[in-house]
């Protein structure tokens, strides 16, 4: 039953080791460049698409075992989706490196039809089961927003070829970069979370009002924003949609003061609490955007602004929060798989033998202090400091994901 979550994890670990490697390789040089080109499309991509994606697919195949008490419609399905996805991304990035539109048309839809089996799976699961709540309906409400950011990025890569949307290309761009960060890795962070930190912190008791008014703001954030861009509409709806998706956010960190209230472990791991502390920069982050946007809206649509506000949500945030989690769910599931039918047989040892949980906190400690200095870096447009800050930031990835994948040999 873990063969298919390792799958997409560890393909996940491995495109995260190619794009720190390859950051290191040109000493950070491309995070300093204009976002929309080749090379920025590339790396973006195998971090969002080969990285992030991968790994949250991963644990949503676990996940929905835990929480549903049942297993997935088909496992076999989730193969074949993997298959399809690890070509299409594979192929893109491929089109990406030389501009090959064809390339980029078509294995975009070879990745698309991979998000469609994915999104297929989940749903007849789902509706199955019929079990109703904060996790079940935010993980629906994420896999229906990665179908439309992959419909929305398919129908660029065909338009490379045809070239025939004029500006509906960057319209559609917007609602495509709206409904992935925000609509997917949103709401997956958000509704895997549900589960996840009560059950590290070991949490009982506490109020589940709040994860309702999280959903239903979030949703109506990412619709306001993706359609407000899709049809270019004036700029203060995109404002009224960062507007919601603020308040959902502080809304989150309520909740996660509630959960953390109502603990029973007093120390969840340092994965853990790192993910907590980049939840609550973000949402100071976010109300301070919130604040300048209408006050600056010139300076704030600088492609700079843009970049870094773009590196503190996909690195501050979603990344943080993935290698978080990734410290207690890699040896959890290693740990069921390897150990679990060895349970009163033998000596075995513990999940928290399996990961020295100090070493973690350096780890991710370094990736903080490197995030910093790179967005110091971007904010001052000082190409030196972006080598430094983006290179520091790749070594330290690389040392925190070691220690991930170290946990396979125990």
């Amino acid at each position: 039953m873990f063969r298919l979550p390792f799958l997409f994890i560890i393909t996940g670990i491995i495109s995260f080791v190619l794009f720190q490697l390859l950051t290191l390789f040109d000493l950070a040089s491309w995070m300093g460049d204009q976002p929309r080109n080749p090379t920025g499309w590339f790396r973006i991509h195998l971090l969002v698409l080969g990285w992030g994606t991968m790994i949250a697919m991963g644990a949503v195949y676990q996940l929905i075992n835990v929480v549903l008490q049942s297993t997935i419609y088909s496992r076999k399905l989730g193969f074949i989706h993997y298959g399809f996805f690890a070509v299409g991304t594979t192929g893109l990035l491929i089109g990406f490196t030389n501009m090959n539109v064809i390339w980029i048309a078509g294995f975009a839809t070879i990745a698309f039809i991979g998000i469609l089996l994915f999104a297929w799976n989940m749903g007849v699961t789902l509706l199955r089961a019929s079990q109703w709540n904060a996790v079940t309906i935010s993980t629906a409400c994420a896999v229906l927003y990665l179908t439309l950011t992959g419909l929305t990025g398919m129908a660029m890569g065909l338009n490379f070829h045809f070239n025939q949307w004029g500006n509906f290309h960057d319209q559609l761009f917007g609602a495509h970069l709206w409904l992935g960060t925000l609509g997917w890795f949103g709401l997956i962070i958000t509704g895997i979370s549900y589960k996840m930190l009560p059950m590290f912190y070991l949490s009982h008791g506490f109020p589940t009002n709040m994860q309702r008014i999280i959903i239903v703001l979030w949703n109506a954030g990412v619709l306001t924003g993706a359609i407000s861009f899709l049809f270019d509409w004036h700029v203060f709806m995109r404002w009224l949609g960062l507007l919601i998706i603020v308040l959902a956010f502080i809304a989150y960190n309520i909740h996660i003061s509630q959960i953390y209230k109502a603990r029973h472990k007093p120390d969840p791991g340092y994965g853990i609490i790192w993910s907590i502390r980049s939840a609550r920069t973000l949402m100071v982050v976010g109300i301070i955007t919130l604040i300048l946007f209408p006050i600056f809206p010139a300076y704030m649509y600088q492609s700079n602004i843009i970049t870094i506000l773009g590196w503190i949500y996909l690195w501050g945030w979603v990344a943080m929060t993935i290698l978080g989690y990734l410290s207690k769910i890699v040896p959890f599931l290693w740990w069921t798989h390897k150990y679990g039918p060895q349970v009163g047989k033998r000596r075995i040892p513990t999940m928290a033998e399996l990961i020295n949980d100090r070493h973690a906190h350096y780890g991710l400690s370094v990736i903080v202090i490197s995030l910093l200095v790179l967005l110091c870096g971007l904010g001052l447009n000082l190409p030196l400091l972006i080598a430094i800050g983006g290179s520091c930031l790749a070594i330290g990835s690389l040392l925190y994901i070691s220690l991930i994948t170290r946990v396979f040999t125990r």
